[in-house]
């Protein structure tokens, strides 16, 4: 009940949608009680077993003053019509019950299926979006697969399991209230039978509920696996292919998903296991009344045949929705292990946090500067006591052996983290003080993996900017060297670049990208290896279009090729996390350290 009770927050929002639901309801089960609980006494008139009323009784808001003057109008019809008239008039009271009854359940079902899409939809963009505020330490942890599984697979699971239950357990429970009611009017005695064995029924749903849980959260973790599997296929076929590793993915495959399989079926099979034994419990309980019950009729012991009658008929409408809502139970339970998954990730810890009163920040006017800076992912410290300055225009490249942290130390300039220790300023005001986006706003970043999304060249160059004039996104792709490859596209800029951009060679996709930056006029341009994964001709092209973005701008630079860097302002060696030399590069050649062997290193792998 807790878990029910934890979803039931995201439907306050629609609040007002629930109770038109619940009141319609209402109605709807006192018409379906009216067509019972009154046709019975009816036929006995009808057929001569209860003796006509002569005295119409007093108006009360009670259910033996509305029988015994629906009796009176039923006795005169048959004493000045005739029998056949007052059937008629049973008949059609029963249509007319029958029709509202429904009417009522429509009305209730209409309101239901804007809760239920209302809530779902909300649900499925607050995971969305804080998906998009995680930090990126979150993604590096997470398996991206069981990630995209929580998305898809566990709100789907919401959607079926919890949303298509939320009516049979408002409703339900609701029938069986009204129900018990009357049938406490009708024989107190007999009530306390139901009494006694709801409960025994209560806990068997509640057990097997626990379990299908259970079952659902291994599922939809093993799902997951699953996701992730795919991905990494899909991601990996052409190495696969070339290591001939079909066999080896194909065993890994098998092994999850027979894993998966094997949780389904037993989840299913304790599934079907409920409604049989709920609706089994119920008629047990039914035989047992029967028996009390006639014995109480054949005794004469306060309850007569027609009370008997009646009592059992509104007994059987218990039934159905006890047995409804044991199923709607157990689907619950699967929604919520769904639902449990759902909120590890909406609960995650957004760290990177913005303080409310954040300055704002239009651009970079004096420098960039790290004060004893360090940095660790866990317990291993990335970077070391940092100490840096960067002038404003300033060209500063970052090398180093591979692992020295020099993307780290780019990813704290637009707080993708945050640093352990030490501070970051910009113009002289820590990082930590200004607004994010706009701190984001005022750089652009060109990795060396070029990230591109299935849609237009136009879209990825104005990304995100819906109002760009064509002449804008036309003229970044000329700066980036990009124009030309482009216009001889089948359908230019609006030509579709597929998955990762996969329709694109590396150059061009780097020089997309490269537009992209451009498109944004940054003050700050972050170039994380941008040529290192190009060929001689594609590199060639892409650093041209980097030294036309570079020009008049604050720039970084992960440098991989120490060719590209020798006209940088400053270079900044870093070893094992610590800055071991800094300067140009005729200065560092000349010092014999680390930045030497590198550049003769390399000029012996290129010669």
């Amino acid at each position: 009940m807790k878990g029910y009770i934890k979803f039931l927050r995201y439907t306050l929002p629609y609040k007002g949608l629930a109770a038109l639901n619940v009141f319609f309801n209402i109605f709807s089960i006192i018409f379906s009680l009216f067509s019972i609980a009154l046709i019975f006494p009816f036929l006995g008139l009808l057929f001569g077993k209860t003796a006509l009323v002569t005295v119409k009784p007093a108006f009360e808001f009670s259910s033996e003053s509305l029988s015994g003057l629906l009796n009176f109008h039923l006795s005169e019809i048959i004493r000045t019509d005739g029998a056949e008239s007052a059937l008629i008039f049973i008949c059609g009271l029963l249509v007319a019950t029958i029709f509202l009854k429904n009417l009522f359940r429509y009305l209730a079902l209409f309101f239901m299926v804007s809760l239920r899409n209302n809530v779902v939809s909300d649900l499925r963009e607050s995971l969305f979006k804080h998906i998009l505020v995680l930090p990126l330490s979150y993604f590096s942890e997470e398996k991206k697969g069981d990630l995209i599984s929580r998305m898809s697979s566990d709100i789907l699971q919401i959607e079926i399991a919890i949303m298509s239950s939320l009516e049979a357990l408002f409703k339900e429970p609701l029938t069986m209230v009204i129900n018990l009611a009357l049938l406490i009017v009708i024989s107190p005695q007999l009530t306390i039978i139901v009494f006694v064995t709801l409960p025994i029924m209560g806990l068997l749903i509640g057990r097997i509920g626990k379990m299908l849980k259970k079952y659902s959260q291994r599922g939809q973790s093993k799902f997951g696996d699953l996701v992730s599997l795919y991905e990494e296929t899909l991601m990996g076929i052409r190495i696969i292919k070339a290591f001939n590793s079909q066999a080896f993915f194909m065993r890994r495959f098998t092994k999850e998903n027979r894993a998966y399989t094997a949780i389904n079926v037993a989840s299913n099979r304790t599934s079907d296991a409920s409604s049989p034994l709920s609706e089994t419990l119920s008629v047990v309980v039914l035989a047992f009344i029967l028996w009390f019950g006639g014995k109480l009729v054949l005794s004469g012991n306060g309850l007569n045949a027609e009370a008997f009658i009646l009592f059992i008929g509104v007994f059987t409408q218990i039934l159905p929705p006890a047995k409804s809502f044991s199923t709607a139970y157990s689907n619950m339970q699967k929604g919520l292990a769904s639902l449990d998954r759902v909120n590890e990730v909406l609960k995650s810890e957004e760290v990177i946090t913005e303080k409310p009163q954040a300055k704002a920040i239009s651009g970079l006017n004096q420098r960039i500067e790290f004060k004893n800076v360090s940095f660790k992912y866990a317990d291993e410290y990335v970077l070391k006591n940092i100490n840096l300055v960067i002038e404003k225009g300033q060209t500063v490249a970052l090398v180093g052996p591979s692992g020295s942290g020099k993307s780290t130390l780019t990813d704290l300039i637009p707080r993708f983290y945050d640093p352990s220790e030490g501070e970051i300023l910009i113009d002289g005001i820590n990082i930590k003080e200004l607004q994010i986006l706009p701190l984001r706003g005022t750089m652009a970043i060109v990795a060396q993996e070029s990230i591109l999304f299935n849609d237009t060249i136009y879209n990825n160059i104005a990304f995100g900017k819906t109002q760009m004039a064509p002449e804008q996104v036309e003229n970044a792709a000329k700066v980036a060297n990009a124009h030309e490859f482009i216009i001889q596209t089948d359908k230019a800029y609006q030509t579709n670049i597929g998955d990762r951009g996969n329709k694109l060679s590396g150059g061009q996709r780097q020089r997309l990208s490269i537009a992209r930056a451009i498109n944004t006029n940054p003050d700050i341009l972050i170039l994380d290896e941008a040529t290192s994964a190009l060929d001689t001709a594609s590199e060639r092209l892409v650093q041209e279009a980097l030294n036309n973005i570079m020009q008049n701008r604050t720039t970084i630079v992960i440098a991989h090729r120490l060719s590209t860097i020798h006209k940088a302002d400053k270079i900044v060696v870093l070893e094992k996390g610590h800055i071991v030399q800094t300067g140009n590069h005729q200065e560092l050649i000349q010092q014999q350290g680390l930045y030497k062997q590198l550049h003769d290193m390399q000029k012996i792998l290129e010669g």
